[in-house]
C-alpha cells in the first residue's frame, strides 16, 4: 500500500504516544515493589481489567485471520467468540473472587497449594512456552507480515520495531502500565474494526446491494449461521456444531481460567467486585468481533471478490482498508492493528516475567528481597522477548503452514490441564497423586495427537483428514480420558489434606443474597440473555 504522510503521521504519533503513556503510569524508572510491577498493587477496576482482558485476547491474527476467515466461510469462526461468553461470566462468579481472596499471584501457585510442587511445575513450565510461542511469537510473525504488507518494511526490522516499542514499556512498566495501554487499545482496535465495517456497509448500494434479502443471495449459502451441521461444513468450510460445543469448553477452561497471560487482570484487581465485573465486561466486548471483524470479510466477499481471489484471501483485510478507507482513517485502522499487536505481546511478556520471578526464582530462594525480583522480573521479560524475536523469524521462514500448527497446540495441552483444574476445584476427593498422573498422561496423548496431526509433505494430517476426528473432537475425547485417569486415580490414593482442601471452592462462602439488579450474578444472566436472543436471531435469518 502506498501509505501517505498524514497517515503515517497519525501511526507514529500513536505509537510514540502509547509508549510515553505506558511508562507515565506506571511511574517510569521509579522503584517499584514485586506486588507493584507484577499486579499493579491490585488496584486495577473493573472496566480497566474487563477492557484489558478483551486486548491480551484478540491479537492481529484474530482481526486480519477473522477478515479472511469471513470471506472464506462465513460467520462460521464466531462460535469461539460467544463460546467464551459462557467462560467469562463463569469466570467472574466462580473463579476470579476465588482467586482475589486466595490473594492467588500466579495460576502455577493455585496448583501447589490444590496439590503440590509439581503440579506447579508442569504448570509453569507449559505457561511460559505457551506465551513464548504463541502469544508473542506468532503474534510478532503475523505483525512484521503487516508490516512488510502495508509498509514494505522487511519482516526483521518489523519484528525488531514492534519488539523494542512494546518491551520498552511493558519492562519498565509492570502489569499496570500493560493494563492502562491494553485499555486504550481496546477502544482502538475495536473503532479500527467498526470503521471498516461502517464503510463497508455504506459501500453495498455501489455494488447493487440494497437490502438485507440481496445481501444475502450475493453471499455464500448458510455463511451466516454459526452452528453448521457436517453437511454444510463441507460444503462452506467451519466445524461442526457438536465439536465446538463439546471441543471449546476444554480449550475455555485452560484459556480462560488457567493461563497466566489471561488471568493475570483479575489477580490484579483492587477489589472483589472488580475481580468478578472485569471478566463480564470482557464477555460483553466479546459480542463485537462477530460484527466488526467477521462480517467486514462477508463484505469483501459481495464488494471486492474478485480482486481478493487474484491476490490471495490472506489479503482480504488489506484490501478493505485500501478499498474503503479515506487517507487519515487509514492511518487509524493501521495503528489499531498495531494496537492488538502490540496488547497480546505485551500481556504475554508481563505474565512470563511474573512467573519467572515469582515461581521460579522466589519459589526455590524464598530470601530473595523484594527488588531483586522485579530486576530478574525485567530482565526475564527482555530473554523472553529474544526468544520469541527469534521463532517469530523462524515461524516466517517455515510459511503459512507455522500457524496452522501452532492452533493445534491448545488441542494437545489444553485436556489434561482442564481435566486436573476443574475436577480439583470443585471435587474436594481429588489428589496430588492424581493431579501428577494426569498431567503425565495428558502429555503422553497430547505428544501423541501433535505428532500424528502434523501435516505430511501433501499437507494431509492422520488424525483429522484421514481418522476423521477434527482438533475440538481432539481436545474433548483427550479431556474425557482425563477426567477417569484423574478420578480414578484420586479414589485409588489417600486423602488431601485439609490444607490442600481449603483450596477447593465452597459455593455457600462465595453467594450472598442478591440485593438488586446490579448483582453480579443478575448482570451475569443478563449477558447470557443477550447472548441466547443475538444467536437465535442470527440463525434464524441465517
Amino acid at each position: 500500500m502506498n501509505i501517505s504522510y498524514l497517515d503515517l503521521g497519525i501511526i507514529v504519533f500513536y505509537l510514540i504516544a502509547i509508549v510515553i503513556v505506558g511508562i507515565r503510569v506506571s511511574g517510569g524508572l521509579k522503584k517499584q515493589s514485586s506486588n507493584s510491577y507484577f499486579l499493579a498493587g491490585r488496584s486495577l477496576g473493573w472496566g480497566i481489567v474487563g477492557a484489558s482482558l478483551f486486548a491480551s485476547n484478540i491479537s492481529t491474527v484474530h482481526i486480519v485471520g477473522f477478515a479472511e476467515s469471513g470471506f472464506t466461510s462465513g460467520l462460521s469462526d464466531g462460535i469461539f467468540e460467544w463460546m467464551a461468553i459462557p467462560c467469562l461470566v463463569f469466570l467472574g462468579i466462580f473463579i476470579a473472587p476465588f482467586y482475589f481472596r486466595k490473594k492467588i499471584a500466579t495460576i502455577p501457585e493455585y496448583f501447589e497449594k490444590r496439590f503440590d510442587g509439581s503440579s506447579r511445575t508442569f504448570m509453569v513450565v507449559f505457561a511460559i512456552l505457551t506465551a513464548l510461542l504463541i502469544h508473542i511469537g506468532i503474534s510478532l510473525y503475523a505483525g512484521a507480515t503487516i508490516m512488510k504488507e502495508f509498509f514494505g518494511l522487511d519482516q526483521l526490522w518489523g519484528v525488531l520495531l514492534i519488539s523494542f516499542l512494546t518491551a520498552l514499556y511493558t519492562i519498565l512498566g509492570g502489569l499496570k502500565a500493560v493494563a492502562i495501554t491494553e485499555s486504550i487499545q481496546s477502544v482502538m482496535l475495536l473503532g479500527g474494526s467498526i470503521l471498516i465495517t461502517f464503510f463497508g456497509l455504506y459501500m453495498l448500494p455501489e455494488a447493487g446491494i440494497h437490502s438485507f434479502s440481496e445481501f444475502k443471495d450475493a453471499i455464500k449459502p448458510d455463511s451466516l449461521s454459526m452452528l453448521r451441521t457436517d453437511s454444510v461444513v463441507a460444503e462452506t468450510g467451519g466445524i461442526p456444531w457438536y465439536a465446538v460445543l463439546l471441543g471449546y469448553p476444554v480449550l475455555g477452561i485452560w484459556y480462560w481460567f488457567t493461563d497466566q497471560t489471561i488471568v493475570q487482570r483479575a489477580l490484579g484487581s483492587k477489589s472483589e467486585k472488580d475481580a468478578r465485573l472485569g471478566p463480564m465486561v470482557t464477555a460483553v466486548l466479546k459480542l463485537a468481533p462477530v460484527f466488526f471483524m467477521l462480517l467486514p470479510g462477508l463484505l469483501a466477499y459481495v464488494l471486492f471478490k474478485d480482486t481478493i481471489e487474484n491476490a490471495g484471501t490472506g489479503q482480504t483485510y488489506s484490501v478493505l482498508v485500501s478499498e474503503l478507507l479515506p487517507t487519515g482513517l487509514i492511518g487509524i485502522v493501521i495503528a489499531s492493528l498495531l494496537a492488538a499487536l502490540m496488547s497480546s505481546v505485551a500481556a504475554a511478556l508481563n505474565s512470563s516475567s511474573t512467573l519467572i520471578s515469582i515461581d521460579i526464582v522466589k519459589r526455590f530462594r524464598p530470601q530473595t528481597e523484594d527488588d531483586k525480583l522485579v530486576y530478574v522480573g525485567k530482565i526475564s521479560a527482555f530473554i523472553v522477548m529474544v526468544i520469541s524475536i527469534l521463532f517469530s523469524l523462524v515461524a516466517g521462514s517455515k510459511g503459512g503452514s507455522i500457524i496452522s500448527i501452532v492452533n493445534s497446540i491448545g488441542s494437545s495441552i489444553a485436556p489434561s490441564i482442564s481435566a486436573v483444574f476443574i475436577l480439583g476445584y470443585f471435587w474436594k476427593r481429588g489428589t496430588k497423586e492424581a493431579a501428577k498422573v494426569t498431567f503425565a498422561f495428558g502429555l503422553i496423548i497430547g505428544g501423541l495427537m501433535f505428532g500424528l496431526d502434523f501435516p505430511d509433505d501433501n499437507g494431509v494430517k492422520l488424525i483429522t483428514d484421514t481418522w476423521g476426528i477434527i482438533f475440538m473432537m481432539q481436545a474433548w475425547w483427550g479431556f474425557v480420558l482425563c477426567c477417569l485417569i484423574f478420578v480414578m486415580v484420586s479414589y485409588a490414593s489417600p486423602r488431601p489434606t485439609n490444607e490442600q482442601i481449603s483450596y477447593v471452592f465452597v459455593p455457600a462462602e462465595y453467594f450472598n443474597k442478591i440485593k438488586g439488579i446490579s448483582d453480579y450474578r443478575i448482570i451475569g444472566i443478563a449477558i447470557m440473555t443477550l447472548l441466547i436472543a443475538l444467536w437465535t436471531i442470527i440463525e434464524i435469518i441465517g
